[in-house]
């Protein structure tokens, strides 16, 4: 249903019940169709800032919708009051566009609708205020399904979440190690200014290579092989000494044995770390880096010819100290002055864990998808109708599922997922 001007309140109210009758990832689509008569538009996106699963979302003509990011509307959110539509001109996709801006308080931290118009000419009061009502009507919604979510729903929420925090840790680390490359470069004495920028735009192409091959990786994955998590870590160590006079030496695992994402990950980026430090210090000519794996835990050293000088001050409450903690792991730094340096992170391969057990933790949102109709009893066409995919892409999620859950058959994993409850 499509609102015009001068809305009816039986036509109001019966367009927001189909809006929020639809699935989390159809409300927004059906929201701006059913706005388009009031407010017409080219695209539509929200920043709900309450909601883990998916806090950003866009919808619309392609060629717009899909340029639309987060920080487009971060600006609008700081700056447009609850309740108050706000029109004007703002930045969205690259250029300038007439744009209608709607904030609810609807929920503690707000929620913001950006309808990026077709057409630069004021909207009534009256019409905007409709707007302002269905969007509040909306987030209000949303903060229910946030904080009564089924357990269906909550396990994809912190499913999506934990994965987003992951893949942003992992860009993260690795636009540090372009820049601190880039800056090595800079820093260095022994190229002059055509070598050095040679080396810079080879040390940046590189970074951009390796920052799409992250992008397009797959993001389900939830452990690697401790030979390739290594081998990833020296990929992003090279560049660091590569125009230094710093000699790294590089001591691979010799077990096979896979370790956690969290693990491996927190591995890498504290050895990036401990490996920046030192190289600041003066008169280092060689560094070991080193993974060695036992029965309970991954010891990753970092070992220099340097002075000796540096201790648990030099690193301080850094993110080193901070990435430990939270996997219960600890950091011992073993200096003899005049001879080096040698720290070492203990990470314990079965990190503790304080909160209750979740059963579901180890399944991807597709999975969850699936097992949330397994326990309702649908078999694998209808799921494979639902979902819009095979039954043979079914099949091969309930294999995946009843894998990581330990459990033999569909009944039990059924009853493992209304045991959250």
């Amino acid at each position: 249903m499509e609102l015009t001007g001068s809305v009816p309140a039986a036509s109001a109210l019966a367009a927001a019940h189909e809006v929020i009758r639809q699935p989390l990832g159809q409300i927004l689509p059906r929201l701006s169709a059913t706005l388009d008569g009031l407010v017409p538009h080219l695209a539509a996106a929200e920043l709900s800032t309450h909601c883990a699963h998916s806090p950003f979302k866009s919808y619309g003509e392609g060629s717009l919708a899909g340029r639309i990011t987060a920080a487009d509307l971060h600006p609008l959110v700081a700056s447009v009051p609850a309740g108050q539509p706000w029109q004007g001109t703002a930045r969205i996709g690259g250029d300038e566009h007439p744009v209608l801006a709607v904030a609810s308080d609807a929920t503690p931290r707000g929620a913001l609708l950006v309808l990026v118009r077709s057409e630069n000419v004021a909207i009534g009061g009256p019409d905007t205020a409709v707007v302002q009502a269905m969007w509040d009507l909306v987030t209000s919604h949303f903060d229910r399904l946030a904080t009564e979510a089924v357990p269906g729903t909550l396990a994809q929420s912190r499913a999506a979440a934990g994965e987003r925090a992951r893949v942003i840790a992992e860009l993260t680390e690795t636009h540090a190690t372009a820049l601190s490359g880039l800056l090595g470069v800079l820093r260095g004495r022994g190229l002059d200014d055509a070598a050095a920028r040679a080396a810079a735009v080879d040390l940046a192409v590189n970074a951009l290579v390796e920052l799409r091959a992250e992008t397009e990786r797959d993001q389900a994955v939830a452990e690697e092989p401790a030979g390739q998590a290594f081998a990833r870590l020296a990929d992003s160590l090279r560049p660091l000494v590569r125009y230094s006079p710093v000699r790294l030496e590089l001591g691979a695992p010799d077990s096979a044995r896979p370790l956690a994402a969290d693990v491996a990950h927190a591995a890498r980026a504290i050895v990036r770390a401990v490996l920046l430090t030192a190289l600041e210090q003066d008169a280092v000519g060689r560094i070991h880096v080193g993974w060695h794996l036992t029965n309970g835990e991954l010891r990753a050293t970092v070992r220099d010819d340097g002075p000796g000088e540096l201790s648990t001050c030099t690193f301080g409450p850094s993110r080193v100290g901070e990435r430990l903690e939270a996997l219960g792991g600890r950091l011992d730094i073993d200096a003899v002055p005049g001879w080096g340096t040698t720290v070492t992170a203990t990470i314990p391969l079965g990190a503790p864990d304080t909160s209750p057990a979740d059963p579901l933790r180890s399944l991807g949102a597709r999975e969850l998808e699936v097992l949330t109709h397994l326990a309702r009893g649908h078999r694998n066409r209808v799921i494979a109708q639902e979902l819009h995919i095979s039954e043979s892409t079914v099949k091969f999620h309930v294999a995946n599922i009843l894998t990581k859950l330990g459990v033999a058959s569909r009944g039990e994993a059924s009853a493992l997922f209304h045991s959250v409850a």
